[in-house]
């Protein structure tokens, strides 16, 4: 993705932040050591594809705060339920991408989705 060291610096800590919590949640809740189960993977994999095709980029809010719902519902479910599972417990295991999450979250979210980005995501979307 072409933008400004601002875009991929955010980006990058969003994925950060993800994948620490499906860690995070998978080692308490399936017993895990180093590598993710495959239900874990297969959810941290989408979770990762969702980040790349988001048609907000740089301004990218919270899951909490989108107003677009890109996840499928029984996968926006599941990462939920990694989310408040997790949430808490980064503050101990991963407390700067705690406090970077809890802050990108008190910004408010774009009032609408970029008319660029929303025809690439689109086109994104037919190509799987």
């Amino acid at each position: 993705m072409a933008g400004s060291g601002k875009t991929n610096r955010g980006l990058e800590r969003e994925r950060r932040t993800v994948a620490a919590m499906i860690r995070i949640y998978c080692r308490d809740r399936h017993r895990t050591r180093g590598e993710l189960c495959a239900e874990c993977r297969r959810l941290h994999d989408y979770a990762m594809g969702r980040l790349d095709r988001c048609p907000f980029g740089e301004d990218k809010p919270t899951c909490a705060q989108c107003p677009v719902h890109c996840y499928q519902p029984a996968l926006r479910e599941r990462i939920r339920e990694v989310m408040r599972y997790a949430g808490p417990r980064m503050l101990w295991r991963h407390p700067w991408l705690a406090i970077c999450h809890l802050l990108e979250g008190r910004k408010p979210a774009p009032s609408s989705v970029p008319r660029k980005r929303q025809v690439a995501s689109s086109e994104a979307d037919r190509s799987e």
